[in-house]
């Protein structure tokens, strides 16, 4: 079956998978953008799976302030390498759980991987790290989170 470019160059700037994994999700979906959107978000949750025993020895600190100066947020997030941890889709990934944390005030990382995202109320924390790991090619893990308030 033949792919239509356009569409695959679409998917591609909305989620920054690889080209190939689009085609095959695209090919699978018979040409429909959202059932090839659907079948690219659970291929992340295997992905996730099969990276999830190896090392993150890299990461990066994130903060959030809130604009009222009462609320402020440190979330540790790990990766393997350095090379990814300065990637822009990791560094939106800590900046977007560091405001989630802000917003929803969950007692540890664990819970907070199982709340609802704030941008994507569809998704849970953890499934927008798998898609994450799926789109950067290596294990990331919620280390830790601290939320300070006055």
């Amino acid at each position: 079956m033949s792919v239509d470019v356009e569409v695959l160059k679409e998917i591609r700037n909305e989620t920054s998978m690889p080209v190939s994994a689009i085609r095959k999700a695209l090919e699978e979906a018979g040409g429909e953008k959202d059932k090839a959107l659907t079948i690219l978000m659970s291929g992340g949750e295997s992905v996730a799976a099969k990276k999830a025993d190896r090392e993150t020895g890299e990461g990066a600190i994130f903060s959030y302030i809130h604009s009222n100066k009462k609320i402020g947020v440190l979330v540790k997030i790990l990766c393997e390498t350095d090379f990814v941890a300065r990637n822009p889709d990791f560094q939106a990934l800590g900046n977007e759980i560091a405001m989630h944390v802000a917003a929803m005030s969950p007692a540890n990382a664990d819970e907070c991987l199982e709340q609802q995202s704030i941008h994507n109320p569809e998704k849970t924390v953890r499934q927008i790290i798998q898609e994450s790991i799926a789109k950067l090619g290596e294990n990331i893990k919620l280390q830790e989170i601290s939320r300070f308030n006055i």
